[in-house]
């Protein structure tokens, strides 16, 4: 078997999947408009949030090519042996690994310096400076390869001193890590926004109502600094344990009544209620058995490094190999699962909302959310199961409506 040719066929494979979804997303611009919904574009801006589509699902096509295309390049021109000639494991590894990643950062940061100052800017959503821009790719692209190489080191220290008792320890060694982001995230996202706290008055005076008659507790009710970079609003629960917080995008305090606000709170809350950020997580723990699984089989088959020129083996060329080749097969089942998940979390915390006697604002508030965002009404379903983690606009309203009627009929 020649591994680099089967690494090509698994790579088109791929690509093959995207295609398909690419395809569905396009002929989705066609689907009528469910009726209940329909009062969320007028004419004028139905056919900008068309053009607005098109747009950016012409650019996510060709970037995705274009990723495809340099990746396949990389493994079939034989440049990879001349970049990790180090007979240290740990040098070797970050001589592929740097520059790879380094090349992706660069492509990624022309695609998306593209979709920010060109379509953001022209359909009215960007705020960012290229300055802003500039420090956010920076600093991404650190993270990238500081989080990666320190991975990947710990992975050949266990490795080449335990063998395979990799699997148990560095898996247990991730779900620590997993759960350490979960704890950390509200601290973690600083890197890259300002939060302030909800400043006092009759919103934050009702916020904490309600979180105070629903026994739930929160370390802050934040407010991010998202129009320095977008007129997008929204707002997400995160943290978890002692560190669980609830963010408001600035904007959303322009763009909806207080009575929205707190319908949109009160949905976030469910999700705090639900555990769902817990749920999702261990979903994610079983996709680390998985990846940790990938590379142990990648890492100690040694007929794979010959085929691509290597003497002897290379863990980034290994890491390379599952997240190129390896991992984008069966990504699709996990995000069919989370994304499942998800969008039944989505419902429950709707229902949260309307249990609060909040149904009407949520659906004028969801409405207003898509309106400002541009959202698709009519996606196709082939989409939604497998990527979409919200259920779609029409849908969501159709249960909330539906909750509505059975909550009046008690």
């Amino acid at each position: 078997m020649n591994y680099r040719i089967l690494c090509l066929i698994l790579m088109a494979v791929s690509f093959g999947y995207s295609l398909v979804l690419w395809i569905a997303k396009r002929r989705s611009a066609g689907n009528p408009i469910p009726a209940n919904v329909q009062d969320v574009y007028d004419e004028a801006t139905y056919q900008k949030w068309r053009s607005y589509q098109r747009e950016n699902q012409n650019l996510s096509g060709i970037s995705t090519l274009v990723s495809t295309v340099i990746y396949m390049v990389l493994i079939c021109s034989g440049i990879l042996p001349h970049l990790g000639t180090s007979e240290n494991p740990w040098i070797a590894m970050l001589q592929v690994l740097i520059p790879v990643f380094t090349l992706d950062a660069v492509v990624g940061a022309i695609f998306a310096y593209y979709s920010t100052f060109t379509i953001e800017e022209k359909y009215g959503f960007n705020r960012s400076t290229k300055a802003t821009f500039a420090v956010d790719q920076i600093k991404e692209w650190l993270v990238t390869i500081a989080v990666m190489s320190a991975l990947m080191s710990l992975f050949i220290l266990i490795y080449e001193n335990l063998g395979d008792w990799i699997l148990v320890l560095f898996t247990a060694i991730l779900i620590c890590v997993l759960f350490l982001v979960l704890l950390l995230y509200p601290w973690l996202s600083k890197l890259f926004n300002k939060f302030t706290p909800l400043e006092d008055g009759e919103l934050r005076q009702r916020l904490m109502a309600l979180l105070e008659r629903n026994g739930y507790t929160v370390r802050e009710i934040q407010v991010m600094d998202a129009s320095r970079r977008t007129t997008r609003s929204n707002a997400y629960f995160t943290g978890a344990g002692k560190t669980k917080t609830i963010v408001l995008y600035d904007t959303i305090r322009t763009t909806m009544t207080d009575d929205e606000i707190v319908a949109v709170f009160a949905h976030e809350m469910g999700h705090g209620l639900h555990k769902d950020t817990v749920k999702n997580g261990a979903l994610s723990i079983l996709q680390m058995v998985v990846l940790v699984l990938l590379a142990w089989l990648t890492v100690r088959t040694e007929a794979i490094y010959p085929d691509f020129g290597f003497a002897t083996r290379n863990y980034g060329l290994a890491l390379l190999l599952v997240s190129m080749a390896e991992l984008p097969l069966i990504e699709p089942l996990f995000s069919a699962v989370m994304s499942w998940m998800s969008r039944r979390a989505e419902y429950r915390a709707d229902a949260q909302a309307v249990a609060e006697g909040c149904g009407p604002e949520l659906i004028s508030g969801l409405k207003k959310l898509a309106r400002e965002n541009l959202s698709n009404l009519s996606p196709s379903k082939l989409e939604v199961v497998l990527n979409w983690t919200h259920p779609p606009l029409s849908d969501r309203i159709a249960s909330i409506e539906r909750l509505e009627k059975e909550q009046k009929s008690k």
